[in-house]
């Protein structure tokens, strides 16, 4: 009896492991007959043989190593993401572009149309890898554009660590069938996707195209948090992407600048941005979207990325307004995803010298899966005289800047899913501050004392400490909400239309943490709905049309919506979004104060 319940306690265990590990079934199949067979055995060998130690010791042997074997050859394939979440699509009409001729797919009640996995630029691999994007290939026949493209290369975690992380972390997780894949990830990456509503008059439509984070180095374009069916339910066309990250993206070399016609290097997945636009803004006409009404929008480094394309001179033209989540470049010494070209480029010798090779060329040659492991910091575009010819905080001070109005805000808890393995004490408080503010950390502990604010939640295995609360408000303040305190003066300045919100909205799954926003901006909270409550959809419903109505007039506001003030030198109000929508101060104009003092330092 104990043997029986053994097994069949290790057989559970074990399929719990296959399904965190997105095994394919099959694999659940064999460890249950396995299971059968070794209580059948054990039956057998009580009977029948003489030597019962040894051949019960073989025989937990011979399971263990079944086990192990199933659990490799039963791995999960790498596939590319269906377009839509229906099974088996009906497919769209015809489109001709000038690359050829492409269907999509419709979603199950029809009223969107999803075009996915379109090449807008030449794969960059080969003698293409750290070279500016190329014009995409024409195809012959008809491209079903059903899936996602591959995402780009970036170093990912097991898919067992990511289900475990779906558990403790955002509390989302699901058991379903038909996951049981890995998302592809290639090299041949460019690729983009069309959410184009059904309708029934030939009217062009505003357009978001949409920029994904990921400190630039992970991210892919098929997320749920931010797919844009519900937003083309309203009246507009979506797109997103994927872009060169990492190494690939943002590797600088000094050879690779004096080969570039354009003398450029260290902003290859910038680069691949600006041909994503400049695709859209030649076809998306095509689609049922209006090329003269773009919005560019983006989250965490994909705000930063919305900022780089506000300053760069190759975007002039392409774009009407801007929106902007939890990150920016406009600082006069940012804290992340912008560097100085010195900087990219002693990143860049370090690569070389891991690989021990004299020239980028030699690093052509090297596989993507191999480069990948460099440990060189590649996550932050640099002034390449080209795609950003200036400091992005000098384009805004001259006016050059080239959005007309911008949304943009900030989350509660932006830094805390970054500070987990932090353990914050009364005692080292001002010395983990000083690591970005330097000689003003103690200013800044005199503004926010260790013990001055609390947290009303904390992830699993966050470290904590008594100065936890306080340590995650200044780094949210310093990594993220301070450059849209920037960006939004500077537009006041200009007299340009600006909206900033402040999002506090808690739930059992992301909450207010950084990119919690994300799924009720972009009407994407159906895809966890167990982990929200009627409040919570009502919010989305709102923050869509904010989303949209900007996206139309460079206003979020309309009939039978909360109003959202506008930014002037006089009415400094975010709008707080929560339950209960209201304009609110900024909780952090404090900090600024103090941040304000080390950049101006910095100058």
């Amino acid at each position: 009896m104990i043997f029986n319940i053994a097994i069949i306690l290790i057989t559970l265990l074990y399929i719990v492991i296959l399904e965190l590990s997105k095994n394919v079934l099959a694999g659940w199949a064999i460890a249950v007959i396995a299971a059968v067979l070794m209580i059948a055995l054990k039956g057998f060998i009580t009977k029948k043989v003489s030597k019962r130690a040894l051949g019960t010791c073989l025989m937990w042997i011979a399971f263990l190593v079944v086990l192990a074997l199933n659990y490799k050859l039963t791995e999960p394939p790498f596939a590319r993401v269906p377009a839509v979440a229906n099974k088996n699509p009906q497919i769209t009409d015809e489109i001709t572009i000038d690359q050829g001729t492409l269907t999509g797919v419709y979603n199950e009640d029809k009223s969107v149309k999803v075009y996915a996995g379109i090449p807008y630029a030449a794969p960059p691999v080969g003698d293409l890898r750290f070279k500016e994007p190329q014009a995409p290939e024409p195809w012959e026949g008809v491209l079903a554009c059903d899936e996602f493209g591959p995402m780009a290369m970036q170093q990912r975690n097991s898919t067992f660590f990511d289900s475990l992380t779906h558990i403790l972390g955002w509390s989302d997780y699901q058991i379903k069938i038909g996951d049981e894949f890995r998302e592809e990830v290639s090299e041949d990456c460019l690729y983009l996707n069309v959410f184009s509503p059904e309708k029934e008059t030939d009217e062009l439509l505003p357009v978001i195209f949409y920029v994904h984070g990921g400190s630039l180095t992970t991210g892919q374009p098929s997320y749920t948090e931010y797919r844009g069916e519900s937003l083309a339910k309203r009246g507009v066309v979506f797109v997103d992407f994927a872009y060169r990250l990492g190494v690939f993206g943002y590797y600088a070399s000094e050879d690779l600048a004096a080969e570039s016609p354009n003398g450029t290097t260290g902003n290859y997945g910038l680069l691949d941005q600006i041909a994503a636009l400049k695709w859209v803004h030649e076809n998306i006409k095509a689609f049922g979207g209006d090329p003269d009404r773009i919005t560019i929008a983006g989250e965490s480094a994909g705000a930063s990325s919305v900022n780089a394309l506000c300053v760069s001179p190759l975007t002039e033209g392409l774009f009407e307004y801007a929106i902007a989540d939890s990150s920016g470049i406009v600082a006069k010494k940012p804290f992340h995803t912008f560097r100085s070209y010195d900087e990219a480029l002693e990143q860049g010798d370090i690569t070389k010298n891991e690989f021990s090779v004299a020239s980028s060329a030699e690093l052509r040659s090297i596989p993507a899966d191999e480069l990948l492991k460099t440990t060189a910091n590649n996550s932050a575009m640099t002034l390449d005289g080209y795609a950003i010819t200036e400091q992005p905080y000098l384009t805004y001070e001259k006016g050059e800047n080239h959005e007309k109005a911008l949304l943009n805000g900030f989350n509660l808890k932006e830094a805390d899913a970054f500070l987990l393995d932090t353990k914050a004490t009364r005692d080292n408080y001002v010395e983990l501050i000083a690591e970005d503010l330097g000689s003003f950390a103690q200013e800044m502990a005199d503004v926010l004392p260790y013990d001055a604010a609390q947290r009303d939640e904390y992830f699993v295995i966050d470290r904590k400490g008594e100065a936890k609360g306080s340590l995650n408000t200044a780094y949210s303040a310093m990594w993220f909400s301070y450059s849209h305190y920037v960006w939004t003066n500077y537009m006041v300045q200009q007299n340009r239309p600006v909206y900033e919100y402040y999002f506090t909205k808690t739930n059992s799954r992301i909450s207010n943490n950084h990119a919690g926003e994300l799924p009720y901006a972009y009407g994407n909270l159906y895809w966890h709905a167990k982990n929200y409550d009627e409040s919570d959809f009502e919010l989305s419903e709102i923050m869509q049309n904010y989303w949209v109505n900007f996206a139309k007039t460079g206003n979020p506001n309309s009939e039978g919506l909360p109003e959202w003030p506008l930014v002037t030198s006089d009415s400094q109000l975010l709008l707080q979004l929560d339950n209960k929508i209201e304009p609110v101060t900024d909780p952090n104009l404090p900090l600024y104060e103090v941040i304000d003092h080390y950049m101006e330092s910095a100058e």
